[in-house]
Order: structure tokens, then sequence, then C-alpha cells
């Protein structure tokens, strides 16, 4: 099912056991942040992003080698070459995404990031290498930028896409499809945010953290925290600033982010994710966070 009826997709998530997939992924890949510098189009429906004199190249270019280095103490991460005409190339998770077996290219919104999708070493390494099918929804017409608009449950088949500019609802129904998911509950994000994974992260099936003020509706909130109680993390409009949303569990024990967001997660939070079984890790990004996305961003997942 993909629906906007909040009690109705919860009723039915609840049915939903843990045993659709792995809850984390078998490993990931970074694309480098080569030619870092501010996007102009992104921009515009980008809030978080930095003026242009806030862009440190060089200093992105070593934190993402760190990021790498330190994901790879966890899953194998692998790094594909940036593409200086591709400023926004290093967060490859709203342009790329995996099933088993299925690698899905998603259609993004500004010309800036479409040719991203045409990348042939990508499609070619899932293809030819790993073998998978491939589809392609980065020729029609409605955006959908994958990862970033749809949270996904992957131990539950459950997806949670935020409507923007970044994905619209039939945007969200080709993705549901792509992916396969059991159900997809869609909501309007608050105006001014444009993906949902910087205010929404659901950690290996097991727990959320959510960002209140970045939806419209707040029973969407509610619905959402329902599932994951008693691991359902609500941030403060700080927390949230720092990026503590954009996080990721890379392996069953781990949650990761970078680390303006752990710093600026309060005790609270902190403790409700170690009651969760979840050790937080986290690297520096800031410079990377100028371009207006964190360290999930950054991560594709490889299913």
């Amino acid at each position: 099912m993909i629906s906007r009826d909040i009690a109705g997709f919860l009723d039915f998530a609840r049915q939903c056991a843990p045993d659709f997939g792995p809850a984390t992924a078998k490993a990931a890949f970074l694309v480098a942040p080569d030619g870092f510098t501010r996007a102009e189009e992104s921009a515009s429906d980008n809030r978080y992003m930095a003026a242009v004199d806030g862009f440190d190249a060089a200093r992105a270019s070593a934190q993402h080698r760190g990021l790498q280095a330190a994901l790879s103490s966890v899953v194998p991460t692998l790094c594909f070459a940036g593409d200086p005409r591709a400023p926004d190339g290093l967060f490859p998770n709203n342009v790329f995404a995996t099933a088993p077996g299925r690698l899905v290219v998603g259609r993004m919104r500004h010309p800036v990031r479409q040719q991203e999708a045409a990348r042939t070493d990508i499609r070619g390494f899932f293809r030819d290498t790993l073998g998978y099918a491939e589809t392609d929804l980065s020729i029609q017409p409605h955006p959908c930028e994958l990862t970033g608009a749809l949270v996904i449950d992957r131990a539950r088949g459950l997806g949670f896409c935020g409507l923007s500019e970044r994905c619209d609802e039939a945007g969200a129904r080709l993705m549901h499809d792509a992916l396969g998911l059991r159900a997809t509950l869609m909501f309007d994000l608050a105006p001014g945010e444009y993906h949902t994974n910087v205010v929404l992260a659901v950690l290996a099936g097991r727990a959320a953290i959510l960002c209140p003020a970045g939806f419209a509706d707040p029973s969407a909130v509610d619905a959402i925290a329902a599932l994951y109680m008693p691991h359902a993390v609500r941030l403060s409009t700080d927390e949230q600033a720092a990026f503590a949303g954009n996080a990721i569990a890379a392996s069953p024990e781990t949650v990761w982010m970078s680390s303006g967001a752990a710093g600026g997660l309060d005790g609270s939070s902190r403790a409700m994710l170690e009651r969760a079984g979840f050790e937080v890790r986290a690297v520096p990004l800031d410079a990377i966070e100028a371009a207006g996305g964190s360290l999930r961003c950054c991560v594709a997942e490889i299913f």
C-alpha cells in the first residue's frame, strides 16, 4: 500500500514483521567531492547550504576520505571519483538506491544534478560487476530523489516519503514500486525542508530519529514514533540544525552522524539511542555540511 492515510498506514505497518530483508546494508559507496563548490540551482530550495565563501574544497575532500575510512571499519565502503561538473555529486544517495539484485536510478529536480544519473561507471559497476538489474526513473518527468526523499525501514519493507519540490506523489509511487516496498506513508514536509532524510532516520528497523519541526503534520510524527516506541528520539530544532537527523545505521550496533551532529545531541537523545543498542559514532564533516547535507546524504547503501 502507498497512502497519505496516516491511521490506515499505521494499522498496516504494525502487522509487518521484520522479515522483509536485512536491516542494514551489506556495503556502501560514496562519490568524492571533486569540484566541490556551491550549486546555485540546488541552493534555491536547500536552506541548509552555505554561501560561496563557506566552501573549502580541500577540507571537504580530506573529511570525505576520513568518512570512507571510518565507515570501512564496519561495512565495505567504496568510493567513486567525483565529477567537477557535478558539485552535488558527493550526495549519491539521492540519485542511486538499491534493493537486493536491483539498482534504482532516480530523477533529480535540478538540471545540475540530473547529469549525475547518467554516470556510466556507477551504472556499469552494478550491471556488469554485481549483476544487478536496473530500474531507470531518471527519464520520466516526476522528481523522485530516492533515499533523500524516501526513508526506508529495510527490515519491515516500510517507506516514509516526505513530499516537497524534490519528490511529488507520482514520484513517491514510482520509488515505492521500484524498491518493492510493502507500504509507504506519504506526508508533506514543513515549508523550507527539502529532503526527508534531514528530518527522519530509521535505524536498523528498531529505532527512529525524528525532527518534529520538519514535518507539516504533527500526526505523521506521532504515527512514525508510535511504530518505534520506546526507541523514538524526537529532536529539538537545535539538534535538527546540527544535522542530528541526518544519521544512518551502518551496522546493527552503530549509528553514524557528523561530529557536529553528535556534539549537538542532548543527553536524553544520546541516552535513548544507547538504550536502543546503538553506539553513536561520528566523523568531522563541517566542510561537507556547507553543501547542505551531512553524513547520511553522502552514503549510498548496497543491499
